[in-house]
């Protein structure tokens, strides 16, 4: 399909809201819920599999179908990417994939970073695990359920048929939409300064993930680590992350 079928196809939609045109857009779109994920750290529970986690995606598409107005200027992909990838994680919280246990050692992890960033200036290990009270053991176990996350950065693309789609791109040209340029160049600033203070490990894992887009696996090839030791070592990069930003910007 041409950019220009697109575009007709999207007035034609918006103009009858017909079934048939939607069940063709959904049809045009379906490749985005493999692309987000792929993208996800996230491990299915018992019972469930890949083609589940697809099958959650469609009711993110739907919706975001459903809803989008072409008029604005937006592009539809990024539009709907955390449409699908919130209706995915819906799901998987139905099934108790991440218990509340799970999210208050995550919680309290974070806390204990920040704690420790503020007081000595730098995230150690050992002083991490001291100020839990925890094993290495539970401290990796701890690292694997924070990796359990989606971040899309500025510089993300989405592979499409008709070429990639750059998320910067996709503002509309006017002027709130250079204000949001704007406000999005010193966000990428700050976060480009966070990057740095990180481990050269956890950088490293951060980029191949984010900005090369190889999935957990490949990165354990690059590293020499199980793809097990790869989302502990995720986990613990996006609590690092988290903590020097909230330093940063003081809150």
């Amino acid at each position: 399909m041409t950019s220009e079928e697109e575009k007709t196809l999207w007035e034609e939609f918006s103009r009858s809201r017909s079934a048939q045109k939607r069940d063709d857009l959904v049809l045009k779109y379906l490749p985005l819920i493999k692309y987000v994920v792929s993208r996800m750290a996230v491990t299915p529970p018992q019972g469930l599999d890949y083609e589940d986690l697809l099958s959650f995606g469609v009711f993110g598409l739907l919706d975001a179908v459903d809803k989008f107005d072409p008029s604005k200027g937006f592009v539809f992909q990024t539009y709907a990417i955390p449409r699908i990838r919130g209706a995915i994680l819906d799901e998987l919280r139905k099934c108790d994939w991440y218990s509340r246990s799970a999210r208050e050692k995550v919680q309290k992890l974070n806390k204990v970073m920040e704690k420790i960033l503020r007081d000595k200036g730098e995230i150690r290990d050992e002083w991490v695990m001291a100020e839990m009270g925890i094993d290495e053991d539970e401290y990796f176990e701890i690292q694997e359920l924070a990796g359990r996350g989606f971040i899309t950065s500025l510089d993300d693309t989405t592979p499409l048929e008709d070429g990639d789609v750059s998320v910067e791109a996709t503002l509309a040209d006017d002027r709130e939409g250079i204000e949001e340029r704007m406000d999005e160049e010193a966000e990428r600033q700050e976060l480009a300064e966070a990057l740095a203070q990180l481990p050269e490990r956890e950088r490293t894992m951060l980029s191949l993930y984010y900005y090369e887009g190889l999935n957990l696996k490949e990165i354990g090839r690059v590293l020499g680590v199980t793809e097990s030791r790869v989302s502990q070592i995720h986990g613990k990069a996006l609590s690092m992350l988290r903590a020097i930003m909230k330093e940063k910007m003081n809150i």
